[in-house]
């Protein structure tokens, strides 16, 4: 187990706190970050997320969001 991985000194995030951050399924986190479009990064074949990545892909979400919502 990988447990006190840290990134810049803070926890790097797993995907099961990644999912229950974002409220999605465990495999919503798997088939973004696979498909690039979730920042991640692998230690020992464990997919792993910084706070503040995830933080900044929600803020992007929700501007592309805001942006699509405002032509229509």
């Amino acid at each position: 187990m990988l447990r006190g991985l840290s990134v810049n000194g803070s926890p790097a995030m797993t995907v099961r706190e990644v999912a229950a951050y974002l409220n999605v399924d465990e495999k919503t986190v798997y088939r973004l970050t696979t498909r690039g479009r979730l920042p991640g990064f692998k230690v020992a074949g464990a997919w792993r997320f910084k706070r503040e990545d995830i933080d900044e892909w929600i803020e992007r979400q929700k501007g592309a969001a805001a942006k699509t919502h405002s032509r229509s």
